[in-house]
């Protein structure tokens, strides 16, 4: 049977469990002369290991020296957007607030670090206790690295190519999805558009799929536009000119996946003179600064950051300490009603 390695051809340690048919506290324990194997089973192990040319990766290496005391974490959307002080948004700041501070209080701190998949990140960024990685894309590299390595790690929102894998805390987006839509077909809207973020995280996938899905129950149109997250408003503007440019094929409502997008919705709008809510209904899928100091304020899901952050670091510490936590962990989002779908 031919040898399996891992997609970038660098043997890990979950290859040598594999080949050894041991588990990776197996292998672990025998590269460093630990745990309770028998010699038998630790000769077979670094056997295996020397065949597959396997190299503990930094990360593990820096978990066998003992625990730290620091956590890590990675937000991925800040690593795609390219800034990690996006304008406007204040999610990443509440929730790494959060986590931070229910890090400090079981006596660990917290690091951000940047992508971990570029070169030349800190040195200290492996040798952390475990990580949390904010809404990974699909099959994302970041993720997969982490845990060839054995590295306990949780995330916010699920990887979509990785079904299996259940530590991660979040919202049901396809259900916060449908209760936006709801509230548009309640207030009289019968041509919703749909803006979607282009990371191809759970947050945009399962939010697509569920107004694809609420669109076809109530047999009405769908429009999707895919619009990269780090346009920011100027996007949603963009976005705006191509979906109101015409009276009869006007969409009467526009649910923008974030809150950037809309406020650049709602200033077109306003320039073309088409009137909020009169003539469009308008709702984001994460309240911002912008959503909510918009005129009309504009209606949005608050993610509720603080309590993601917090059960994240409680799931990671956990797992940590071999405690039995069950993933996923739903954080219900908080609906922010306001003046762009008519709330007085």
């Amino acid at each position: 049977m031919p040898e399996q390695r891992s997609r970038a051809g660098r043997a890990t340690i979950r290859d040598v469990a594999r080949e050894a048919g041991v588990s990776v506290t197996t292998v672990s324990h025998a590269l460093n002369g630990k745990g309770t194997a028998s010699e038998a089973t630790r000769r077979r192990v670094l056997a295996v290991a020397e065949r597959l040319a396997y190299r503990a990766h930094p990360m593990a290496r820096g978990l066998r020296r003992g625990r730290t005391g620091v956590l890590g974490l990675d937000m991925r959307p800040l690593d795609a957007i390219g800034s990690y002080l996006p304008v406007g948004v204040d999610y990443f700041v509440r929730f790494a607030g959060a986590a931070a501070v229910t890090a400090l209080d079981h006596g660990l701190g917290l690091m951000l670090v940047p992508d971990l998949t570029r070169p030349g990140i800190p040195t200290s960024a492996h040798g952390v206790d475990g990580y949390v990685i904010g809404d990974p894309v699909r099959d994302d590299q970041a993720l997969a690295r982490l845990l060839d390595a054995g590295v306990p790690v949780v995330t916010v929102g699920r990887d979509p190519g990785r079904p299996d894998f259940t530590d991660w805390v979040g919202s049901d987006d396809v259900h916060e999805t449908q209760r936006v839509l709801d509230l548009m077909r309640q207030r009289g809207a019968e041509r919703v558009a749909f803006i979607a973020g282009t990371d191809d995280n759970a947050w945009n996938v399962d939010a697509e799929r569920a107004y694809r899905a609420w669109a076809g129950r109530h047999h009405l149109p769908v429009r999707v536009l895919r619009v990269p997250e780090a346009t920011g408003e100027d996007g949603g503007r963009d976005a705006a000119r191509q979906l109101l440019d015409g009276p009869k094929t006007r969409p009467d409502a526009i649910y923008c996946q974030t809150g950037r997008h809309a406020a650049g919705v709602l200033a077109e709008a306003q320039h073309l003179g088409v009137a909020v809510p009169r003539d469009l209904l308008l709702a984001a899928g994460s309240d911002a600064q912008q959503t909510r100091l918009a005129t009309p304020g504009i209606t949005a899901l608050d993610l509720e950051p603080e309590e993601t952050g917090k059960a994240a670091v409680q799931l990671l510490i956990a797992r940590l300490n071999g405690e039995p936590a069950t993933g996923p962990v739903y954080v219900p989002a908080r609906l922010h009603e306001r003046g762009s779908t008519g709330a007085r």
